[in-house]
């Protein structure tokens, strides 16, 4: 029987799932003898499940019988594709089943922004709703606005649907090709990076983490926004140049933003974004309800299942390898 490390807990269903088909080691790579575990583990494994775990190409040497990774993610940055590929390793990730609970959170740190939700129910446990607010306390409208979609692929797509058929918004978006269904159906509009930032009134960034899209928003880029924009990002942190967000919040460039990823996770308590009241920051929880964590889990393991019969076909990051 093939042998796989998992290196993240799994529900107990998918791990009954797995090892039905393979031997399983489990691996918590959460200490640092942990993870010297998991590295020696994967020495004699097939194959390996998991996530939050950047694995890189020292970790794999000696590792002559992997033939497939399973993230338990879309976001595939924490591997070296290309080194893995010249491996022979197949790489397998789980794009369509968190598309929808991820598009949820990107919306509610749209309407948490806006309406300023987070700071003023803070505001009200505090005690000091003491009489009718004024205009200070007023946030701004959703339903009508603009917003701005950096990379309209799935999540993309499904945010502009809420945008469109929920908010009645324009939506703009850049991406490396036309999006001809979201044109047709949510009247979404192509253009240059540059329009998008100068007339969106909520910036949304949906790229993954690319040599191309590190820091692909910083200085220039903010300025180059609304002053009343705000900018949303639940793609991954290091798109944002941080200490640039960070003086143009504080200097009113922008109006605020709403954040599920940051530079480093977890977000250091001492972070400048913290002490922002137009900041609303999350703890990573793109697609983190129990029905998607448990639906990523199992597509995973299905996806390993079949990469090791060498049967998959679909959610292959490094689709080089098939025909190895």
């Amino acid at each position: 029987m093939k042998k796989i490390v998992a290196y993240k807990p799994l529900p107990d269903d998918v791990l009954a799932y797995l090892q039905e088909h393979l031997e399983v080691v489990q691996i918590d790579t959460s200490s640092r003898d942990t993870h010297d575990a998991f590295v020696a583990a994967l020495r004699d494994a097939d194959g390996a499940i998991g996530a939050s775990v950047k694995i890189d190409s020292s970790m794999l040497e000696g590792a002559t019988r992997l033939k497939a990774l399973s993230t338990i993610s879309v976001g595939f940055d924490n591997f070296d594709v290309a080194d893995l590929t010249r491996r022979g390793i197949l790489l397998a990730n789980t794009p369509d089943v968190l598309t929808e609970s991820t598009a949820d959170t990107v919306f509610s740190l749209i309407l948490a922004t806006a309406r300023r939700v987070v700071e003023l129910a803070d505001w009200v446990k505090a005690g000091h709703w003491q009489r009718s607010i004024g205009p200070d306390h007023f946030g701004v409208d959703v339903q009508g606005k603009t917003l701005g979609i950096v990379g309209l692929g799935r999540i993309g797509g499904a945010v502009a649907r809420r945008a469109a058929l929920g908010f009645n918004m324009q939506v703009l978006y850049t991406n490396r090709s036309a999006n001809q269904a979201a044109e047709e159906t949510y009247g979404a509009r192509r253009v240059e990076l540059s329009e998008l930032l100068a007339v969106s009134d909520f910036v949304c960034l949906q790229v993954p983490l690319t040599p191309e899209t590190h820091h692909l928003i910083g200085a220039a880029q903010l300025r180059a926004m609304k002053k009343s924009a705000i900018l949303i990002n639940a793609s991954r942190g290091a798109t944002v140049d941080e200490a640039a967000l960070i003086d143009a919040l504080q200097a009113g460039t922008i109006h605020g933003a709403g954040l599920d990823v940051f530079a480093h996770e977890p977000l250091a308590a001492d972070s400048p974004l913290l002490k922002l009241n137009n900041v609303v920051a999350l703890p990573h929880i793109g697609s983190a309800t129990h029905e998607t964590r448990h639906a990523m889990a199992r597509c995973a393991a299905e996806n390993l299942v079949a990469a090791l019969a060498g049967t998959l076909t679909r959610n292959v990051v490094n689709r080089d390898v098939l025909g190895r």
